[in-house]
């Protein structure tokens, strides 16, 4: 990934140093890791409104109103990954680091597979066979 921002499902206060939740949905905040010519920019955090009714599309809303360009998940349910995608969000897949650093290195190294449809969870962090 040579330019643009990537979010991350964070534990407690997130930031680049910080470790992933395994479930985008679950997490506390979500760290933003701007890129540009392949070199890591910036990074924020944003707080995760959790799941109230219609939960799973309040992440995907909220991403997208912060330009963000792509995601790494651990797990993700098949109906905020369809919200992703509709909204131009590439969602990348790596459940067995739990830092935030070297999967962000990965994502800018072309290491990460999008994550495919039989890699969704079925609701609660628990993935489907």
């Amino acid at each position: 990934m040579e330019k643009g921002r990537i979010a991350i499902p964070s534990m407690e206060t997130g930031g680049l140093d910080g470790q992933r939740s395994g479930h985008f949905g679950h997490c506390d905040v979500f760290t933003l890791v701007d890129v540009e010519d392949g070199e890591i920019k910036s990074v924020t955090t944003i707080p995760n409104h959790g799941h109230v009714q219609g939960g799973c599309m309040v992440p995907v809303n909220i991403l997208a109103g912060h330009n963000v360009n792509a995601l790494i998940v651990g797990g993700i349910g098949m109906r905020p990954l369809m919200g992703f995608r509709q909204v131009g969000i590439d969602v990348y897949y790596d459940a067995t680091r739990p830092e935030i650093r070297p999967v962000v290195a990965d994502l800018i190294a072309g290491k990460l597979p999008l994550i495919g449809d039989g890699q969704v969870c079925g609701g609660g962090g628990g993935m489907m066979p």
